[in-house]
């Protein structure tokens, strides 16, 4: 979160994603109560005895909102637009958000792309091809984020 300007969006690239959750319980919490901040989802635990049960699930809801901050578009290789419009998130066709990015072509860090139905007007946007292995661990691939808040494309192999 820390690596995403507030307004700006982050665009989740998911393959092989078929659910939300670790496993089947934190899949079905995560569905019933949604991405909807740390505020809202320790309300929720308030009320909810199982939530009380998986805290890991607690952990996994506040961890994956953006509190507000920015949007959220997941392109999952395996959910409905109904299911991750369900829990928060805005939905993207995988192989049209992939194909928009040039993302065979992408390399980690600042790219550009030519924005679909403009006039040649380009957008700059932050790839990372390998989420797991830690954006916060490059000091110098924040530099100069403060002029540059398009997307993020990242993707998810699972």
């Amino acid at each position: 979160r820390m690596a995403i300007a507030d307004g700006g969006q982050i665009i989740v690239l998911a393959p092989g994603v078929k659910r939300f959750g670790e496993d089947d319980i934190v899949d079905k919490l995560i569905r019933v109560h949604g991405y909807k901040g740390t505020p809202q989802t320790l309300k929720a635990m308030e009320n909810s005895e199982e939530l009380k049960e998986n805290l890991s699930a607690v952990a996994h809801l506040i961890h994956g909102s953006s509190e507000g901050r920015f949007s959220v578009t997941y392109c999952p290789g395996h959910l409905t637009k109904e299911e991750v419009e369900g829990v928060g998130f805005h939905y993207a066709d995988l192989e049209t958000t992939m194909k928009e990015y040039n993302i065979n072509q992408a390399k980690d860090g600042w790219n550009k792309r030519t924005i679909k139905d403009s006039d040649g007007e380009e957008e700059d946007f932050f790839f990372i091809s390998q989420p797991a292995l830690g954006l916060w661990a490059v000091p110098s691939r924040f530099e100069n984020s403060s002029e540059k808040e398009s997307c993020v494309a990242i993707p998810v192999v699972s």
